[in-house]
């Protein structure tokens, strides 16, 4: 959603931007781009290959640095950067951590079963469910991954667990496979043309990185380190990022703000945020990138 994010963001040559989520640099080479020569641009990634890729960039206007998007007013108190024009945040996990079968997170292809955006801190999806007890791994699929049968997934695992000790669940094929075992023959377990681990590695992925804990965080921290009418673009991929975003959207816009009982007037509030759409990838850009299909565009201008 290139396009539509810049649109949104709609750069101003000699603003000062943050991309939360570098990636691998395509967003941020494009609002590049748009800046003049005084613009200038941060990036923050946690993953320490994409950091790598972004330091790689030689462009003056450009700094990196590796840190989680919650952390942002951190890293722009180090730059000495008191506010920002624009402020994006694509969240989720990458292409090129999708595409890498040793990052852990993908179901089809072999692969140690990780999933750490940071694989240097924190610990693995494997470790985590050596560890866990059967009931927490079944909320952890229901809150995260609206996994309806999250409870006798999580029976398989720990069963698996029981069995194998260490050896269990070494790879990422091993617990797609074990899912699909569970849910196989079950009514409504299965989506046509989705895997049927698609939740549970949903689950997993979003838990052991506190995505939804870094996005309430990260927010709230570019909200505040927003100027005037700097704008604030979120792509999110499920339903429970946008949701987040949207309430996050709405609450600073005043839907929550206390009103006269008779005329319905909001009283003593002032609105952060003035909601500037909503837009969903083009069918175009889903035929050339299926992984965009889910994709939700909000954003947001700084009252």
């Amino acid at each position: 959603m290139l396009a539509e994010t810049l649109a949104a963001l709609a750069p101003r040559r000699n603003g000062c931007y943050l991309d939360c989520t570098f990636g691998r640099g395509g967003h941020s080479r494009a609002i590049l781009a748009q800046l003049g020569p005084a613009g200038r641009l941060i990036a923050l990634d946690r993953d320490p290959q994409a950091v790598a890729a972004a330091q790689s960039m030689t462009d003056p206007r450009f700094s990196v640095a590796q840190a989680r998007f919650s952390t942002l007013a951190a890293v722009l108190d180090q730059l000495a950067v008191p506010l920002l024009d624009g402020v994006l945040l694509d969240l989720g996990v990458s292409s090129p951590q999708l595409d890498d079968a040793a990052r852990g997170f993908s179901f089809r292809a072999e692969g140690p079963l990780d999933m750490r955006m940071d694989p240097s801190n924190g610990i693995s999806v494997r470790q985590w469910l050596g560890e866990a007890s059967e009931q927490t791994i079944a909320e952890v699929l229901t809150e995260y991954g609206e996994e309806r049968f999250a409870v006798p997934i999580a029976k398989a695992i720990a069963a698996c667990v029981r069995r194998d000790g260490d050896g269990a669940l070494a790879t990422t094929t091993e617990l797609a496979r074990l899912v699909a075992t569970v849910l196989r023959g079950r009514r409504g377990a299965t989506v046509p043309g989705r895997d049927p681990a698609t939740r549970t590695f949903q689950a997993l992925r979003i838990f052991i990185n506190q995505e939804l804990d870094e996005l309430t965080h990260g927010l709230a921290a570019a909200c505040d380190r927003l100027a005037p009418a700097g704008r604030l673009a979120v792509i999110s991929f499920h339903s429970l990022e946008d949701r987040i975003v949207k309430r996050f959207i709405a609450h600073q816009a005043g839907r929550d703000a206390p009103r006269h009982p008779v005329t319905g007037a909001v009283l003593d509030h002032a609105p952060t945020l003035r909601p500037l759409g909503r837009w969903l990838a083009s069918e175009a850009e889903i035929a050339g990138n299926p992984r965009a299909r889910s994709a939700v565009l909000r954003a947001a201008e700084k009252c």
